[in-house]
């Protein structure tokens, strides 16, 4: 495998992990693309707000809900979307597969696109729907989102099958034959587990935070972080409150049980010293190449107001440095750890 590497002059240049701008293009704007190259937008995701934060890599989720009746023919225009954005702004973003794809488009100063598919309901339990997908450049899946599937636990379902069945074993098998990731957000701790057990290649979290800094179904225990070495793995701390934050958790759950018109508390604040802290926590326990970022921008209704949008992603490297994280670190975390995950399954990938 080649060694590859962004452009030293970056000092944080990010390749985050997760982005729900194509599913606020479905739901809000009718699947237009038109637009996200203005500032005005009132979204977290722009074009000029991802240059402003260094960001040269992005993971476009093409997400569908698990209650889609046709979540193939709707993950598939969800792919079509995100092809149609690279397309109509090919001055500013372009379509990457590999990694080799990744620095290409970096030293050409555009923004490399990826695809990732958010829960394994997307191929409708059918392994050449997972080939055509790959074929079409989708480079990780969720093997579940917020619901069980009926081969894998997710965090927050009702957890039927104690982790994965022998199916879910055998689509983690030819995910790896096709170099598609194996992403482990939303899914319960014995399918990160199980998972883990038998990964022959590695593994990626592309939007979760860590039990250890604050309790959450959505996060990933002390346990597993200590695994990801083992399988050159990458955690990609995200920025949702109530995944950084347990006081958030807990408020936001009291809120949602309040009854309408009763008057509640305000929200306790949430800020880029919380999400720095799990990220310190995950390199403390995994090691400092096996973290990420995976900000779930426009996934998410609130986020850190220091942390407000994707162009902010410079104030969490200044909190790092603060905290004496160093250049060769802070670049590994902000997108290398990443691109060397895509260099070891590239192989595999381009055979598709």
């Amino acid at each position: 495998m080649t060694t590859l590497t962004l452009p030293a002059d970056l000092a944080f240049p990010v390749i985050d992990g997760h982005n729900d701008l194509p599913w606020e293009c479905r739901v809000a704007r009718g699947s237009s693309v038109e637009g996200v190259d203005d500032t005005a937008l009132t979204l977290h995701t722009d074009l000029p707000k991802l240059r402003a934060g260094g960001v040269v890599g992005q993971f476009w989720s093409v997400f569908v809900e698990t209650t889609e009746p046709d979540p193939v023919r709707a993950t598939l225009q969800q792919i079509d979307l995100v092809h149609r954005m690279v397309a109509r702004y090919p001055e500013s973003l372009a379509l990457a597969r590999t990694a080799s794809d990744v620095v290409r488009a970096v030293e050409q100063g555009r923004v490399a696109s990826l695809l990732g598919a958010e829960g394994g309901h997307s191929i409708g339990d059918d392994l050449a729907v997972l080939l055509t997908f790959a074929r079409l450049g989708v480079r990780y899946m969720t093997l579940t989102h917020n619901d069980d599937t009926p081969w894998a636990d997710s965090a927050t379902g009702s957890r039927p099958h104690g982790g994965l069945t022998d199916r879910g074993r055998e689509v983690v098998a030819e995910m790896e034959r096709l170099g598609v990731l194996v992403d482990l957000s939303h899914v319960s701790p014995d399918t990160m587990r199980d998972a883990l057990d038998v990964a022959t290649a590695p593994v990626v979290f592309s939007h979760s935070s860590t039990v250890g800094v604050a309790d959450h179904p959505r996060n990933v225990p002390d346990d597993v972080l200590r695994r990801l070495p083992d399988v050159g793995g990458v955690v990609m701390v995200t920025f949702v409150p109530q995944f950084v934050s347990r006081r958030y958790a807990d408020w936001l759950a009291a809120d949602v049980a309040r009854a309408e018109g009763e008057p509640g508390e305000a929200a306790p604040p949430v800020t880029v010293a919380d999400v720095a802290d799990h990220v310190e926590h995950a390199r403390h326990l995994a090691g400092a190449a096996h973290v990420g970022l995976g900000g779930d921008y426009d996934g998410t209704p609130t986020l850190p107001d220091d942390l407000r949008d994707v162009s902010r992603y410079p104030v969490l490297a200044d909190e790092l440095r603060s905290r004496g994280w160093g250049p060769a670190d802070l670049r590994a975390l902000a997108g290398g750890n990443v691109l060397r995950v895509l260099a070891a399954t590239d192989e595999r990938f381009a055979a598709n």
